[in-house]
């Protein structure tokens, strides 16, 4: 079930916003909904990558940047 939500726009935010909803024939509330939803989506991705590679650290599973230039070629 849809929860009611309410925060406040810059003015030219909330004027780009009514702008993409006239020009693709979607809801205002559609465009932040799913604005929203995709921006949780990156940041969660980040911040789980993020703590994996913290782990990784943190349990010994690195690689020296001078191995790596070794196995890349790198000079």
């Amino acid at each position: 079930m849809a929860e009611q939500f309410s925060l406040r726009l810059p003015k030219g935010t909330k004027d780009r916003l009514q702008e993409l909803a006239d020009a693709t024939g979607r809801t205002k509330a559609f465009l932040a909904q799913d604005a929203i939803e995709k921006y949780l989506e990156l940041e969660s991705w980040q911040i789980r990558a993020i703590q994996d590679g913290l782990k990784d650290v943190d349990e010994g599973r690195i690689i020296s940047y001078q191995d790596i230039k070794k196995e890349w070629n790198i000079e």
